[in-house]
């Protein structure tokens, strides 16, 4: 089976990071197509041999790369087109159909409510578009867009844990780098710098904690008015704008506590990142944990903060910094949300999905899953593939 991901951007965002982990599992010949200039997720998966193209726009309906991907679709003789974000969709939908192609998917990480994008989805559903959503909050913004429920299929976001794990090496360098003291305590936080992320509030908040310093990581339109804040605050010289990376493992090794602010994730990946680096994390939403502690399975070293009480996130980062001294410093031990979120069980969702839809069977059958033969193939077996194609 050969199949064409055709993705918005291949810069430094999670939807980027999402597809390097998929396809670097899945046993398919995979190839992908990025609208925009590639970056350093595009060297990366260039790295592990997956042939990366370009096909370069700034509009969301820009019929001349239409045209240029239906051409690459034909050419390749594609048997599935799996496009990422919402330009991609748009763009990518038209080309397949041009193209001859059938099997179309798109994954929505972070749906919003445009009317755009509710032309696009209805229109996806008379050309026999599928949609993965990456949550079930997706999902339920997909159903009021007026997408039928047997279209779309939920499989949620992933990582790999080993990519996060705590290197002291690391640590080291990045705050040397930065400017912070090896002794220092730091607070950290990562994501899009975005009024909705709500880094504001901890901002606000480590003026209540004493002593500790606060690290945020990323870039967006919010950091002007997020160092403004700072200065207001009075806590310009305890906080570091470390700008965006391309992978966050350096800047979580940096960090002793962890705080997601936002309440209006839709998932809260960075938080099951900062478990994978053995750090407490304090979240307002997190649905993988919130699922966790409803069922009675809270993950240890996480707290979620109280929405109507503006006490919750410096009272709980005060708290997690006195246990970060009980315990001299060392970091917790590894964990995370379940199997339901890791990278090979999100390869092995998505490989079942493109196998039921190339049998003729419905993609979205509610469920258990079926055992999947996927397995993922040694980096030899790919490069052969490669060299055959």
């Amino acid at each position: 089976m050969r199949v064409l991901h055709i993705i918005t951007t291949l810069a430094e965002g999670g939807a980027e990071h999402q597809l390097r982990l998929l396809v670097r599992r899945l046993p398919y010949d995979c190839e992908v197509v990025t609208l925009s200039r590639p970056g350093a997720v595009a060297a990366a998966m260039r790295a592990d041999g997956t042939t990366v193209h370009e096909v370069l726009t700034t509009r969301d309906r820009d019929l001349s790369a239409v045209i240029r991907l239906s051409r690459l679709i034909r050419l390749g003789h594609f048997d599935v087109v799996h496009t990422h974000l919402y330009r991609a969709c748009v763009q990518g939908l038209l080309a397949a159909r041009l193209a001859g192609v059938r099997h179309v998917v798109a994954t929505e990480y972070h749906l919003g409510g445009a009317g755009g994008a509710r032309a696009l989805y209805l229109i996806g559903d008379r050309l026999g578009l599928l949609t993965i959503a990456a949550s079930e909050q997706i999902a339920d913004r997909l159903r009021a867009l007026g997408v039928p429920d047997e279209r779309i299929t939920v499989i949620p976001k992933a990582i790999d844990a080993t990519e996060f794990g705590y290197d002291p090496a690391l640590r080291a360098a990045a705050r040397e780098r930065l400017g912070i003291a090896p002794d220092a305590r730091v607070i950290g936080g990562l994501g899009r710098l975005e009024p909705g992320k709500r880094f504001d509030r901890l901002i606000r908040a480590v003026g209540e904690v004493p002593g500790a310093d606060l690290l945020l990581v990323g870039d967006g339109s919010a950091r002007p008015a997020l160092e403004r804040l700072a200065v207001i605050e009075g806590v310009a010289d305890r906080v570091t704008f470390a700008g965006a990376v391309g992978h966050a493992r350096e800047m979580l090794c940096a960090m002793d506590v962890f705080a997601s602010p936002s309440d209006e994730d839709t998932f809260g990946l960075v938080v099951l990142e900062a478990l994978a680096s053995g750090l407490p994390a304090l979240y307002a939403t997190c649905p993988p944990l919130e699922q966790l502690a409803a069922a009675r399975s809270a993950v240890s070293g996480t707290e979620r903060l109280s929405p109507h009480d503006r006490e919750s996130l410096p009272r709980k980062l005060r708290t997690e910094l006195l246990s970060l001294q009980e315990r001299d410093g060392a970091r917790l031990p590894v964990r995370t949300a379940g199997e339901r979120y890791d990278a090979a069980e999100l390869a092995a969702s998505v490989g079942l999905l493109y196998e039921r839809m190339a049998d003729g069977r419905s993609p979205t059958r509610r469920g258990t899953r079926e055992q999947s033969s996927i397995t993922r193939p040694n980096d030899a077996k790919r490069r052969r593939r490669r060299r055959a194609m």
